[in-house]
């Protein structure tokens, strides 16, 4: 608990010099149109600038985006050991931790000019890998209770969806990035539940697990929600496109 208030303390004290600074300078690495995020434009452009500094160590040390790529899969599998096995605080940290893997590997490639289709291929793809080990250590967590057991599988069935009516959409020429429960998100909710879970949980004397729940249960909702109206967001441009 005590890093994770030290990490948001430099974060909010980070937040005024990015804004009265940085924010104004290009961002040459960064791609037009992510979609929507919770949190907002602000958020995710100082986030970029915050990471920066790994950015550009990574570059110096010659690490290759595919590095970053198979790092995320590493945390995310590490993290479904983690939480398989009681440890949710470090589950969540490795949660994070990937998603931060995942920015670096796109921005890495076209710092170098290597982006390309075969980088995005394997990015989209070990994503799914790195969320489906997370999820598969969050399943056995909460395996004593069909309930549970059947919302953390809901929680990885939905963000499959959403990932896989993008990538169908995209490939009948329709781009949807609409939604608010992309893999941000849902690595913001995954992440920070486990990191907070202890400390919580404790504080309100609820059952151990619960914080986590409640917020996996909003994935669940929310990643349903928005598989489903992908789905329809998508059908409606290809019958207009049809017509």
């Amino acid at each position: 608990m005590a890093v994770l208030l030290a990490v948001l303390a430099l974060a909010l004290l980070t937040m005024p010099v990015y804004a009265m600074g940085a924010r104004r300078r290009p961002d040459p690495h960064e791609i037009a149109d992510r979609g929507d995020f919770v949190l907002g434009g602000f958020v995710r452009s100082w986030f970029y600038w915050f990471v920066g500094p790994i950015e550009r160590g990574a570059m110096a040390l010659g690490l290759s985006p595919t590095a970053f790529n198979v790092l995320g899969v590493l945390c995310g599998a590490a993290a479904g050991f983690a939480f398989a096995n009681g440890g949710v605080n470090l589950g969540g940290w490795l949660v994070l931790a990937g998603g931060a893997a995942d920015v670096l590997d796109g921005r890495i490639a076209r710092a170098r000019g290597v982006a390309n289709d075969t980088g995005a291929f394997l990015d989209s793809t070990l994503d799914r890998f790195a969320e489906v080990g997370a999820f598969v250590g969050l399943a056995v967590l909460f395996r004593e209770s069909a309930v549970e057991l059947a919302v953390v599988v809901t929680a990885l069935g939905g963000s499959l969806l959403v990932s896989y009516a993008r990538a169908r959409g995209e490939s009948l020429g329709v781009v949807a990035k609409v939604g608010i429960m992309q893999r941000a998100e849902r690595l913001m909710l995954v992440g920070f539940g486990g990191i907070l879970d202890p400390a919580v949980t404790a504080w309100m004397a609820w059952q151990p697990g619960a914080l986590l729940f409640a917020l996996l249960a909003l994935v669940a909702v929310g990643t349903v929600g928005t598989a489903l109206y992908r789905t329809v967001w998508i059908t409606r441009r290809l019958n207009d496109a049809d017509d």
